[in-house]
């Protein structure tokens, strides 16, 4: 049987809502100009050399007009070692990393307490994976000459390792030596940030901001951190800023995006949303994996999309590809527009994730058979027109706030398997309660956003204990510490084991009076087929929900639980058990 979770995928793109802040910080041993790698949606500052991390191309990061004072100063060596010593620098930073090991070998046998030479050995450690190590040859190098730049890279050593703490303590060290030392201070901020102390990173940003405002990576994430407040204009300001100083900073211009469309801003928030495709190649420094490239024209909206075939005498295009990305929530709102792009071409295919293929077939395809869904993008593109990514369709309709399509329903359960389930809940005692769908977590544990949309099962114990519904378990997951406990088990239907697909999940929903979902895909698909959902909903949450809303325009059966404080689920538990009694009061 199949396995599913329902939440996002590892597919093409970092979640679009909150993007992890990922930690990459590249220590240097020579005077370098500084790029700025982003990761997630923030920015670190990252070295050139690529035998320690695998910098962007150029034309794929963000430039920082700047050199920071990042190598050791020399000691009074002999004329020996100190040439050993730039040979074995330049060595590293060509990537011939046998040529300074050779070289370290040698300045060590002239002189074993050589600072620079020490460093570089905890580099060579730290580029293999060697941790332990690195942080031995490091620890060595300081306490034979404390230096700032070695904290530096002690302190990108102990990011490695986990060592949080040890982690600050070392930029702390250095910044004592050296108050001005802008990737210090820069390092700390994000470091703060990561450790969800916003308050201190902002800070710190800040102080980096004080000594370089200039710094686009900086104004960025500290626009992250306003956001994350709900500072919206201040947010605003600094993604703005970044991209003044540095019109190459994608990861700014997405943060914009995603700001502007929270606010309903999305005739000024569509065009930013569409750099989303660089923003996560540059989050860290790496290429990610994105939609496939296909040899097509990209659709935008035009009245008529003139395929690469015009030129040999065909009509214009008739058939538009549209490509999956990112999560199964994402592909379960936005397969709304499919309907509506099969209104401009003959035909549309759709890159279909297996899970959701079942569900899209029963729903979608049975409606409009000139929907086609495909496994993969076709190997020959000749039977299609031009293309367009499935999360771009918005744009491409100039979607505003008042023109959001939502005929719902638009999936359905199958009638077969709905009346399957319901023969078993008929079966059980009390079969006549309402019946209440939960999701208390979401159902990918590796991404930032995870943590602050999910709940402890124990957290939801309260509602769960109100005896006027019967509660039925949603919660697919393959984290045993989000799974239902003993004592919560008791209370719950759970047969989600035997839910292989999307199309069984909805056969289940349409048995149920109304689904209780943090923001993962359950609460799209019910929503989707237009049952009543109820949506805990974090603080500064995803931008589809928009801002100071408690109901969606997506979805108008949707009501939006909110949080008043960041990370406080206590009162949305407190008005959803309220809404709860309401809705369905205690039987006498």
């Amino acid at each position: 049987m199949q396995r599913h979770r329902m939440g996002r995928r590892n597919r093409f793109l970092i979640n679009p809502c909150v993007p992890a802040v990922v930690l990459v910080v590249v220590p240097v041993v020579v005077p370098v100009a500084v790029p700025i790698a982003c990761v997630g949606r923030a920015c670190v500052a990252q070295a050139e050399s690529s035998s320690v991390n695998r910098s962007p191309r150029p034309d794929r990061r963000v430039t920082a007009a700047r050199s920071l004072p990042m190598s050791v100063p020399p000691p009074a060596h002999s004329h020996d070692t100190s040439q050993l010593h730039d040979d074995a620098v330049a060595a590293y930073q060509a990537g011939r990393l046998d040529a300074v090991q050779t070289l370290i070998d040698r300045i060590l046998l002239l002189d074993g307490e050589h600072v620079g030479a020490l460093h570089l050995q905890g580099l060579l450690a730290l580029a293999a994976g060697q941790l332990r190590d690195a942080q031995h040859w490091l620890e060595r190098a300081l306490q034979i000459r404390p230096e700032p730049i070695l904290y530096n890279t002690l302190y990108a050593i102990r990011l490695r390792l986990s060592d949080f703490a040890g982690a600050v303590h070392s930029l702390r060290e250095g910044l004592a030596m050296q108050p001005d030392f802008v990737a210090l201070h820069y390092n700390l901020a994000l470091t703060l940030q990561h450790l969800d102390r916003l308050e201190d990173a902002a800070l710190s940003y800040r102080r980096t901001l004080e000594l370089d405002p200039h710094h686009s990576a900086a104004h960025n994430n500290l626009g992250r951190i306003y956001a994350d407040l709900g500072a919206a204009e201040d947010a605003e300001r600094h993604y703005r800023r970044a991209i003044e100083l540095a019109s190459a900073n994608f990861v700014a211009r997405n943060n914009l995006a995603m700001l502007l469309l929270a606010a309903g801003r999305y005739t000024e928030g569509w065009p930013y949303f569409e750099d989303r495709w660089v923003s996560f190649r540059q989050a860290d420094g790496r290429p990610a994996r994105v939609p496939v490239q296909v040899a097509l024209p990209r659709w935008s909206g035009e009245e008529q999309c003139v395929s690469h075939g015009t030129q040999a005498g065909r009509a214009p295009a008739e058939r538009l590809l549209v490509l999956d990305e990112q999560g199964y929530g994402d592909s379960l709102q936005f397969v709304r527009y499919l309907p509506l792009a099969l209104a401009r071409f003959s035909h549309v295919g759709y890159v279909c994730p297996p899970p959701l293929r079942r569900l899209y077939e029963q729903s979608l395809c049975a409606r409009w058979p000139r929907l086609v869904l495909l496994d993969a993008v076709p190997a020959d593109l000749r039977g299609w027109d031009c293309y367009c990514p499935l999360m771009s369709l918005p744009m491409a309709f100039a979607t505003r706030v008042a023109t959001i399509p939502a005929p719902l329903p638009y999936l359905y359960a199958d009638a077969a398997r709905t009346a399957a389930w319901r023969a078993r809940f008929d079966a059980l005692p009390a079969e006549h309660l309402p019946r209440v769908g939960v999701v208390w977590a979401g159902g990918h544990s590796g991404i930032a956003v995870d943590r602050l949309r999910s709940l402890a099962i124990a957290q939801i114990a309260p509602l769960l204990a109100l005896r006027q519904v019967r509660w039925v378990s949603l919660q697919k997951t393959d984290d045993p510490a989000k799974l239902a406990d003993a004592a919560s088990k008791a209370r719950l239907i759970d047969w989600t084991d035997e839910l292989a697909d999307f199309a069984d999940t909805a056969a289940l929903i349409d048995n149920l009076d109304l689904v209780i979902s943090v923001d993962t895909s359950v609460a799209h698909l019910a929503a989707a087929m237009g049952k009543p959902v109820w949506l805990l909903n974090r603080f500064a949450g995803c931008w589809r929900w928009l801002r100071g809303r408690d109901d969606s325009p997506w979805y108008p059966g949707l009501r939006l639980f909110t949080q008043t404080q960041r990370g406080d689920w206590d009162d949305v538990l407190v008005r959803v058990a309220a809404a709860l009694q309401q809705s369905f009061p205690p039987i006498a």
